[in-house]
């Protein structure tokens, strides 16, 4: 009897945990969803509308993320799940990364698709369909997310990155965005650790 209690212990809390994915996972699509809308749309807002939206979605950023710490503390494998997406909060929160598109990627731990990313940004630079400074900036962006992710950069990346004058600045916010609590302290090893393991 207390063999079968425990198993159903154990798939009770299996379910909880399910549960908890789920919501968290349409939690942050309804929030990067909303982060998005609210760039594509900011020529449309009237004066002061922007302002006002972007720090309503703010808020709830921080609340959520708030509520995502919470929700891992103590579970390794929820850390290694959603290490990468609270630092990918903390970024957009911070204003440190400032590029939708880029955050849900680092969100969602996607280096692949990171990198097709910074490739079509090459592209459209080439044929002069963004500007060189749309292009540092997302750049900038993009491998740092990449960095954080555990992804090695080629000596044409790092050098990149130290050229640029608001890399290193960026890099030092993501990092200092680690050094808080013992989840926050965990996170980059066990996303960096992860991703590493999948490429073996």
């Amino acid at each position: 009897m207390k063999a079968m209690g425990k198993g159903v212990a154990r798939s009770r809390g299996a379910a909880q945990t399910e549960l908890l994915r789920a919501n968290i996972n349409d939690q942050i699509n309804r929030l990067l969803d909303q982060l998005e809308d609210l760039e594509e749309l900011k020529d449309e807002f009237e004066e002061g509308e922007y302002e006002e939206s972007k720090q309503e979605t703010m808020a709830q950023l921080r609340e959520f993320q708030e509520f995502l710490e919470r929700s891992v503390q103590g579970d390794m494998s929820l850390v290694s799940e959603y290490g990468a997406t609270i630092l990918a909060l903390q970024a957009a929160i911070s204003e440190a990364f400032k590029t939708p598109e880029v955050i849900r990627m680092f969100a969602k731990k996607q280096p692949d698709a990171l990198r097709k990313r910074l490739a079509e940004l090459q592209r459209d630079k080439k044929i002069r369909q963004i500007s060189t400074a749309q292009f540092q900036s997302q750049a900038v962006e993009i491998l740092t997310a990449l960095k954080k992710l555990g992804s090695k950069l080629s000596s044409q990346e790092q050098g990149f990155l130290e050229k640029m004058s608001n890399a290193r600045h960026m890099e030092d916010a993501v990092d200092k965005l680690g050094m808080g609590s013992s989840v926050e302290k965990s996170i980059i090893n066990t996303a960096s650790k992860e991703i590493k393991a999948a490429k073996n």
